[in-house]
């Protein structure tokens, strides 16, 4: 058997493509009124997906580039750069290769890699504000929508798109498709856009929607970024219900941060900590280490990654703690988080961590 190869589909045909004689029309009127502002700094990050089932991570490669976001991590050589191979902190790639991402996924992604971000599923009227609000601005917010394909008329379903411009004569939004190999960058109904947004999304079971992109106000010198290699729900997992027996058999402060270090470390590869690898980032992460090494949580969990985690750990990990041992501990947390150099790391890492559990939770 002989398998059919593909150069692309036609668009339906309320869909009008990008670079065809109407499509260019269409921009130099939404460009004259001022709702192209956000589509330049897209437009030079503009990418196609690695891989077909990459268009979550493809959409976000785009948006955290466009916002000038600096990933603290090597790409290739001495570059810093967003490529879908670096994010993997919610979910392996291996997974997002079978699966694809769900829309709290990928919100999930961006809040770890230095985005501020707004899941929205709400009204047609909502949909319309954060639009012209991205297409008026040249940097941010950046906006990247989630639909059916279905729904618009084109083969496939769940599907992500930057948001790169709006018509607001005729109310079209113009998707920067990334999977430009199968349908050109397309001026859409928004009204048909926020009907592809309903269907549930079956990984999820919730509607899609759309997602509001800004910088993170306050950086962190990136000496550990938490990722996940073999899941989300085994990182949610170690830092909750894994060490919850031994947590809550702990008879002060410094018997929870030891249980809690040989959770982590019976974790094994569940939790991959990076330090900087950039050399203007090397002084930065000395500073951290040398703050980490000082506290009295390092010196108990006796391990730079358990003690930078137990550190960062959100509250509910030491829920099932004792009311005295409880307030021992945060008091011990909160004077060893606050030395100037590792509070914006720990900070960061607890953001992370949040961002994690939160979209762990409405997997559930």
């Amino acid at each position: 058997m002989t398998l059919q190869s593909i150069y692309r589909r036609p668009l339906p045909e309320e869909l009008v493509a990008f670079a065809s004689d109407e499509g260019r029309r269409l921009f130099r009127e939404a460009l004259a009124t001022g709702h192209m502002e956000n589509f330049f700094a897209l437009a030079e990050q503009f990418h196609t997906q690695a891989d077909p089932a990459f268009c979550g991570l493809g959409s976000l490669v785009v948006v955290l580039n466009a916002l000038a976001i600096d990933p603290g991590r090597l790409w290739k050589g001495p570059w810093r750069w967003f490529h879908e191979e670096l994010l993997d902190c919610c979910s392996p790639l291996d997974r997002v290769r079978e699966k694809g991402l769900s829309m709290d996924e990928l919100a999930c992604l961006a809040q770890c890699n230095g985005a501020d971000v707004r899941v929205e599923r709400a009204s047609i009227d909502r949909l319309r504000e954060d639009v012209i609000r991205a297409a008026r601005s040249p940097r941010e917010p950046m906006l990247v929508a989630s639909y059916s394909r279905r729904t618009l008329g084109q083969t496939g379903d769940g599907h992500f798109s930057p948001v790169g411009g709006y018509h607001p004569e005729r109310d079209l939004v113009l998707l920067l498709d990334v999977a430009r190999f199968k349908y050109p960058p397309h001026w859409v109904p928004l009204a048909k856009l926020h009907a592809a947004m309903q269907p549930v999304d079956p990984e999820s079971g919730a509607p899609r929607g759309w997602v509001v992109l800004t910088r993170r106000a306050s950086a962190s010198a990136l000496v550990f970024s938490i990722s996940t290699r073999s899941g989300v729900d085994d990182l949610v997992r170690a830092l909750t219900l894994d060490m919850r027996p031994a947590l809550a058999e702990a008879a002060d402060a410094r018997a929870a941060i030891g249980a809690f270090a040989r959770a982590i470390g019976a974790a094994g590869d569940v939790i991959e900590l990076r330090e900087a690898e950039a050399p203007e980032h090397v002084r930065a992460a000395e500073s951290v280490r040398d703050a980490l090494r000082a506290t009295e949580t390092h010196r108990i969990a006796g391990d730079d990654a358990a003690a930078a985690l137990a550190l960062a750990a959100p509250d509910a990990t030491w829920s099932v703690v004792g009311e005295e041992v409880r307030a021992e501990l945060a008091s011990l947390l909160e004077r060893d988080r606050a030395a100037a150099a590792l509070a914006p790391e720990i900070r960061r890492m607890r953001e992370q961590l949040e961002a994690l559990a939160r979209f762990a939770s409405r997997r559930c």
